[in-house]
């Protein structure tokens, strides 16, 4: 699950070299790898371009071209650059192709049934222009399938953004360990299907690499949080699994808290409340039935409900309103002590006053977790290191998580979780149905009953981002948010019978 920087992942590769694996043979592996899936992937007797640059993904390119000759497919193998530039292994694997080798140009582009491209690796630091743009951006015109070495040319290895232009593949082959820049947009996208190849480096060199890469970057799924997971035994019932507290807002934005408060409670808090202005009783109550109603108008309402112990948790935001009165709860909330999920409304009613929501967090030792849109992540943290330019969405989550002390998740296609302790998690388990109205709304409640049930609040988070993005995998098309919710049984299951829960 552990996500390697370019950095440690050169870490990884002198690692492996200097305990005595040749450099050539890791790279004989991965054109070895590359080789295969391309098999995969071309017709009988099909037709191979080979796109090598001058550096070690070149070589890698090198490689796979011999292989895919020896196995009898056609290649084409064009060089970016002048051939007696290459050197070291790189060099090494050109000299074992006895093919020709024909000048790569935007405008002499052979024709094939696959594009191999072995232009730039995710170490790539400067954005592609002149011949290697008009190149890159020829492949994308020409309508051959793309097969990526390491990660498409173009993208950052380290943030997934397209240096000036960027290869879309159908499928990227990379080794060791994914990197950051194939789980983060555009990244992920322009990869295609992403295949991780071991070749050969040993645990030990990815030990040292994993060393280096600090703060832990996770690729978020199960065998990150499955320790913290809540499981029942023979004497849990209602009141051991943890009691959810969801605010609602006025009688014409009550859906948004009813959503959360499903949420909560099909994901296993063994109870949940809505607490409900007076005007929005009414209408609240006519639509729930195991989720239970509570008035609740105003911040001193909310003080009075939290002498109650047993509610160990608060979602707030969903619908709720913005301006003082929110803020106002949500220092009543923070300064309980209780474990809070903020949304939406709660967020955006402390617009620039990130440090004033840190300080009320602080104020009561309150473990949160914040779950921001862009949007609104923009408007809470502006005028922050959480927003400052050319900074990464990772970098850019962890700021904002140290800046707050609370789990900051930064949703997207590409969501970030981070704690103020430095972990980070990228999740790329979802699905674009999922952006729908509501949808945001019922992540939280899922987060918020996780954390009822004694989840940490990173993995409580973490956990409840991966959950939602099964049951979009799941449904598919036509997703409403109502949907979410009923989907639980069958992800949870699925974990109960894999031994998660």
């Amino acid at each position: 699950m552990r996500v390697l920087t370019v950095a440690a992942m050169r870490r990884v590769d002198t690692t492996a070299i200097e305990g005595g694996i040749p450099g050539l043979q890791l790279m004989e592996a991965a054109g070895a790898a590359v080789a295969e899936r391309a098999a995969a992937r071309l017709p009988g007797g099909g037709r191979a371009i080979v796109l090598c640059g001058p550096g070690n993904n070149g070589g890698d390119g090198f490689v796979a071209a011999r292989l895919l000759a020896a196995r009898g497919y056609g290649v084409a193998l064009c060089l970016l650059g002048d051939r007696a530039a290459l050197a070291g292994d790189a060099d090494r694997a050109a000299q074992a192709w006895t093919g020709p080798v024909q000048q790569a140009a935007a405008d002499a582009l052979p024709s094939g049934d696959l594009i191999i491209d072995a232009l730039f690796g995710a170490g790539l630091s400067r954005d592609l222009d002149g011949a290697a743009r008009a190149l890159v951006e020829a492949v994308n015109a020409s309508g051959i399938p793309v097969l990526a070495v390491d990660v498409p040319s173009g993208v950052d290895g380290d943030t997934g953004a397209a240096r000036g232009a960027a290869i879309q593949a159908v499928e990227t082959v990379t080794f060791v360990a994914f990197k950051p820049g194939h789980l983060l947009q555009p990244g992920r996208s322009l990869c295609g299907h992403r295949h991780l190849a071991d070749i050969g480096a040993g645990q030990a060199a990815l030990e040292v690499g994993l060393a280096a890469a600090m703060p832990p970057l996770f690729r978020n799924g199960p065998d990150l949080w499955a320790q913290t997971f809540p499981r029942l035994t023979a004497e849990s019932h209602k009141y051991t699994r943890g009691h959810a507290l969801v605010l609602s807002g006025p009688a014409t934005k009550t859906g948004a808290a009813r959503l959360a408060a499903r949420g909560a409670l099909r994901v296993g808090a063994g109870l949940v409340t809505l607490a409900s202005p007076d005007a929005a009783l009414a209408e609240n109550a006519a639509q729930l039935t195991a989720i239970m109603l509570r008035a609740c108008e105003t911040a001193d309402d909310l003080d009075d409900l939290l002498t109650d112990e047993r509610l160990n948790v608060v979602l707030a935001g969903p619908g709720l309103g913005t301006g003082e009165p929110t803020r106002e709860r949500v220092a009543v909330a923070a300064a309980a002590g209780r474990s809070l999920v903020l949304d939406a409304d709660a967020l955006t009613s402390f617009a620039g006053q990130a440090p004033l929501l840190a300080a009320h967090l602080a104020d009561g030792d309150a473990q949160a977790v914040l779950t921001p849109h862009e949007g609104e992540f923009a408007r809470l943290f502006s005028g922050t290191d959480a927003t400052a330019e050319g900074a990464d969405k990772v970098a850019r989550t962890l700021a904002a998580a140290a800046l707050t002390g609370a789990v900051v998740v930064l949703k997207g296609s590409d969501t970030v979780i981070a704690s103020p302790d430095g972990r980070a998690a990228i999740n790329d388990h979802g699905s674009p149905y999922l952006g729908t109205a509501g949808s945001g709304d019922v992540l939280g409640g899922l987060i918020a009953g996780l954390l009822a049930q004694g989840m940490p609040p990173f993995e409580a988070a973490a956990a409840g981002v991966w959950l939602h993005g099964d049951a979009g995998l799941r449904h598919g098309p036509g997703l409403i948010a109502e949907d979410i919710p009923e989907l639980m049984p069958a992800v949870l299951g699925d974990l109960a019978e894999a031994g998660i829960r």
